[in-house]
């Protein structure tokens, strides 16, 4: 296998992207889209989406790697960021993939990035097929707990009264505030507080993993909940706990290949040990 590391241009700069791709000799299988998850978490989860993407270069599927608007090596900062550009971002690497490769297209997201996903496949003509890593189910629910990290860094300070209803004044007049090194606009705030893990009406095939501590664990009530319901609707979906450490938060940098093993295995069909 081999890979690429160049820059797609875009409305507003350039989108910095690696591609995986599998050796001549390999029966191509599929194409992927890698959709990065929230400021830190992008940061602690890129030796997993590293690995995860050279085993399934190594499988037959060509994966491309999106740094998006204001992220890793993309053009701007993390302050320029909006939702309305990152689901552009996704929806144009998913177009420069379709015209290289003939075969199977996934979007494959990870925890935020599984929101991204979404919005994006269901505004792409063409059916998608979906890999997720521990979705976020509620971006409502995911901005209150990321302004947490605000609110307990001037806990230390001694001062915390008040601060969550003005960090949402700041973002509601359209200011940007700082949160544990990241400065997130109002716009970013705005589109990720509205973002809701929906069913894409044009969505193939839906493999969803969660990540637990206990070796028979179970998918948390929500997420079941909400696989239920996409089944319910009709939809292909299959939802699978694997044993491991949730690597997008851990103090050092972790591994799971059991999820990576998992992964190659839903693509194919199969169902994951």
């Amino acid at each position: 296998m081999s890979f690429d590391a160049f820059y797609l241009p875009a409305l507003s700069g350039q989108r910095f992207c690696l591609l995986h791709q599998p050796d001549a000799q390999i029966s191509r299988r599929g194409a992927v889209v890698y959709v990065h998850p929230f400021a830190e978490e992008m940061n602690k989860s890129r030796r997993m989406a590293a690995l995860q993407a050279k085993a399934m270069a190594a499988a037959g599927y060509a994966v491309l790697q999106i740094d998006l608007h204001g992220c890793g090596d993309s053009s701007g900062d993390f302050a320029d960021a909006t939702w309305e550009s990152w689901v552009s971002d996704v929806s144009l690497a998913w177009n420069w993939l379709q015209q290289r490769y003939d075969s199977d297209l996934w979007l494959w997201g990870l925890r935020t990035g599984c929101l991204v996903a979404c919005e994006a496949a269901a505004r792409i003509s063409t059916p998608s097929q979906l890999l997720f890593w521990q979705p976020v189910l509620s971006g409502k629910q995911f901005l209150q707990q990321f302004l947490r990290l605000k609110i307990a860094s001037e806990m230390l300070g001694g001062d915390s009264k008040g601060l969550m209803d003005c960090l949402r004044e700041q973002l509601a007049q359209g200011e940007s505030v700082e949160v544990a090194g990241y400065q997130l606009s109002s716009d970013l705030a705005s589109g990720l507080e509205k973002a809701e893990l929906t069913l894409p009406e044009q969505s193939k095939r839906i493999e969803w993993f969660e990540l637990s501590g206990k070796p028979d664990g179970s998918l948390s009530p929500a997420a079941s909940m909400r696989v239920e319901k996409w089944q319910s609707a009709g939809a292909k979906v299959r939802g699978a706990t694997v044993y491991g450490s949730a690597f997008w938060q851990t103090a050092e940098i972790t591994e799971c290949t059991a999820l990576i093993d998992a992964s190659l295995l839903a693509l194919s069909g199969l169902e994951p040990a």
